[in-house]
């Protein structure tokens, strides 16, 4: 009866220590010898730990500071110290809880109950992570122990006599079989016991009916009972006792075929719980398979530690994509049918140019040119014009063709930085009906980008340097499991010469590059950075037979597109899911703004 009291005294006593070590926050808990008034003692007395920790709230927000409380056996969680008075957020019972610091991540800790309910926790640093986990697992073990000790005091003799019952029905069928021989020994020894005693009193009997006979007179025996033939008795028993041990023994083969049959069914039963347990698993996998997809943690979040599949990564970025395009083709529609309900005014090329962009100065540079990023605009934009304008021969250079649709022709460079993937990008396209700076007009012009970059979900230009060059951040949509990514770049649109080759009208170029000039953070600032360098550059290509100064139309254009980008995605998505990611993707982006340039030029007049 004294052990449990032991062991609650222990639990106490390191609960005691527990109070006064220091917390994350800087505090630290009171402990049993406060000097404070007879409540304040009592309230304090009853928290274990207190402080502020990052719990994982849900795959939008992620991290997020929270005070965690551990007070009489139950860790609950507020927004703030200051609301600690209004009711927790959540809490979680120490009881069953499980605590597990986390293998990879030295900042982590999880708090698990019955795998329902999990709560990751990060600490500021692996010390005060050490400390919460020492502090839970000391109460957890100290309730855990009193807990026992409390059923064992009020086990009942009925659990008992069930116990003994259940293991003696529960035994081996060769154990009986056993015990039954064993019986049938000594009834064997008991068989032999008797016929020695018939024979002994056999021998005193025929010696009394020997005696009788010589004095011709019967032995009486009083009542006028004759004398017994024992050893007709004798036989008898003796036929007896052998029919009990035949029959005996043949229970004994009876139970030994039992057992064979029991064994069968024993054999049968495991199997059928091997298959049970085999699809069960099944099942589990299956369960935390779509759990991962309806609940994503931070397991399952692209991370340093991140435990999905890189498979799995890939088909739910696949599948977040495709939802997006299907929502941009809806939005389309209905774009369509609102613009076919209405009597539109065609607006032409001339008339949206009549702005600045119709200026002799745009696509010069002149107006940028006092700018502290012009040196680097246009060094970049000559570097990637004559990236560009080299080719893709099987010159030993690398390159790889991973996409031949028709006009398009697209080809890649395996590279990797620091584990990173920033494979290189080279396209070739040839366009029908529309000319080089009508290309470079709807790829430049923020107020068009909508309508064509599905993943777009924020631009904003941060400053215009110039009618021809304006600095973005441009957001993305988050597609899970991937984290959210933003990029901060200046866009120049620049005019390359006349005529440059025989047969040629107009060459214009859209680069864009990365910049920390004026560095800002995405509205909720949980982006990740992407860094990258792109040229889109047409040319214009007229009929062979072309005369200058002959009128054009559409039919008689087509615009040479070369796309050649080298893009760093930041964070720590896989390799392998990438990589297929942009084979998906590239081709798909390629033909949808092009489609979109011809479509958005098909009834208007030429813009050159």
């Amino acid at each position: 009866m004294d052990a449990p009291e032991k062991i609650t005294t222990t639990a106490a006593a390191a609960g005691a220590e527990t109070l006064a070590m220091p917390h994350a926050d800087g505090t630290t808990a009171t402990g049993s010898q406060s000097e404070t008034s007879e409540e304040e003692d009592y309230m304090d007395n009853s928290i274990e730990l207190r402080g502020y920790l990052s719990k994982w709230t849900n795959y939008i927000y992620g991290w997020q500071p929270r005070y965690i409380v551990l007070k009489d056996g139950t860790l609950s969680y507020y927004k703030s110290e200051s609301e600690s008075d209004f009711g927790c957020r959540g809490a979680i019972s120490l009881t069953k809880a499980t605590i597990k610091a986390h293998e990879s991540d030295e900042l982590r800790f999880d708090v698990v109950v019955n795998n329902l309910n999990n709560w990751c926790l990060r600490a500021e640093t692996s010390e005060d992570r050490m400390h919460w986990v020492e502090v839970l697992q000391l109460y957890k073990e100290g309730t855990g122990s009193t807990d026992t000790t409390s059923l064992r005091r009020h086990g009942s003799t009925m659990s008992l006599q069930s116990n003994t019952i259940s293991l003696a029905s529960g035994g081996s069928l060769k154990k009986t079989q056993r015990n039954l021989r064993e019986k049938v020994g000594e009834l064997e020894t008991f068989k032999d016991i008797l016929f020695v005693q018939i024979e002994t009193l056999q021998r005193y009997f025929d010696a009394c009916s020997e005696l009788n006979r010589n004095n011709a007179q019967p032995l009486d025996l009083g009542d006028g009972l004759r004398p017994i033939d024992f050893k007709g008795e004798s036989i008898t028993f003796r036929a007896t006792t052998s029919g009990v041990l035949s029959t005996l023994q043949h229970c004994l083969e009876i139970i030994a075929e039992n057992d064979e049959s029991w064994k069968r069914k024993l054999e049968r039963e495991i199997d059928k719980r091997r298959r049970a347990e085999e699809q069960n698993k099944k099942f589990k996998d299956e369960v935390e398979k779509l759990k991962r997809l309806s609940y994503p943690g931070p397991d399952f979040e692209e991370g340093p530690h991140s435990t999905l599949p890189e498979d799995e990564f890939f088909d739910a970025v696949e599948t977040g994509l495709e939802k997006i395009e299907e929502d941009m083709q809806l939005r389309f529609k209905l774009k369509l049918q609102s613009q076919i309900s209405q009597t539109l005014v065609n607006v032409p090329h001339e008339a949206v140019a009549e702005g600045e962009e119709a200026r002799e100065e745009f696509g010069t540079g002149a107006e940028a040119k006092c700018h502290t990023l012009w040196p680097e605009i246009d060094r970049v934009c000559k570097e990637q014009l004559h990236y560009a304008r080299e080719g893709v021969g099987q010159d030993g250079n690398g390159w790889q063709i991973f996409a031949d649709e028709g006009e398009i022709k697209m080809y890649k460079r395996e590279e990797e930085v620091n584990g990173m993937v920033m494979d290189p990008l080279k396209a070739y396209h040839s366009v029908k009906g529309v000319t080089a700076r009508e290309m470079c007009h709807y790829f430049f012009m923020p107020e068009f980008r909508n309508d064509w970059e599905t993943t777009l979900e924020d631009c904003t230009i941060l400053e215009k340097i110039s009618a021809d060059t304006l600095l973005f951040l441009q957001t993305h949509k988050r597609i899970w499991p991937a984290s959210q990514r933003d990029a901060q770049f200046w866009s120049h649109m620049r005019k390359v010469g006349d005529g440059l080759e025989p047969g040629t009208r107009d060459m214009w170029l859209v680069c864009n590059n990365s910049t920390e000039y004026g560095k800002q953070e995405s509205k909720n600032g949980k982006c990740v950075r992407i860094f990258l360098t792109v040229i889109l550059a047409c040319q214009t290509i007229l009929p062979e037979n072309y005369v200058k100064g002959q009128p054009l139309n559409r039919k008689d254009l087509t615009c040479k597109v070369t796309y050649c980008s080298v893009v760093n995605p930041g964070g720590w998505a896989p390799a392998s899911a990438l990589r297929a990611v942009y084979k998906r993707e590239y081709p798909k982006f390629l033909k949808r703004f092009t489609g979109y340039v011809i479509d958005q030029c098909k009834d208007k007049p030429i813009m050159f």
